[in-house]
């Protein structure tokens, strides 16, 4: 997307009431929550595909924090 296109976004969104702006943001919110629970989704598949379970986690990062035990 161009700077000139960027620009003409944020005019528009400058130039919105503030109940749709508000409207606009809660919309952005929802879809950048969306977007973060599916890479999450996809994180933890391919964690169990590589092995990784919660107790691995725990695991590594005890050794982390504490050192081998």
């Amino acid at each position: 997307m161009s700077r000139a296109a960027i620009a003409e976004i944020l005019q528009k969104i400058d130039a919105l009431s503030q109940k749709d702006r508000q409207a606009l943001e809660k919309e952005l919110a929802a879809r950048a929550e969306a977007e973060w629970k599916r890479v999450a989704r996809q994180a933890r598949a391919r964690a169990r595909r590589n092995g990784i379970d919660q107790p691995a986690i725990d695991r590594a990062v005890e050794r982390v924090r504490y050192g081998r035990r």
